[in-house]
């Protein structure tokens, strides 16, 4: 069973989730985990982010899947907020 702790966790990402993608659908949720640790290990541990996209190819490519579906989401949801402000 769950404890607070996840409960309160889990509704920050999928907030995260739909604020970034307009989707919270249990998949996007854990595309946005992934996304959110590969981003800081990226950031914060570079090396180690350079390390495994050379070990595990298959990864990158499904990593750069995941990033750039989650791009294309956010930037098609800001566009949709763009219009209608512009209305």
């Amino acid at each position: 069973m769950p404890t607070d702790f996840e409960n309160d966790f889990n509704t920050l990402v999928a907030k995260t989730a739909e604020l970034i993608t307009g989707d919270t659908s249990p998949e996007m949720i854990e595309k946005i985990k992934i996304w959110a640790f590969f981003n800081h290990v990226h950031k914060a541990l570079p090396a180690l982010a350079s390390h495994w996209n050379q070990s595990h190819p298959e990864g990158k490519a499904e990593m750069r899947k995941i990033f750039e579906e989650i791009r294309d989401l956010n930037q098609a949801k800001q566009a949709a907020k763009s219009d209608q402000t512009e209305t």
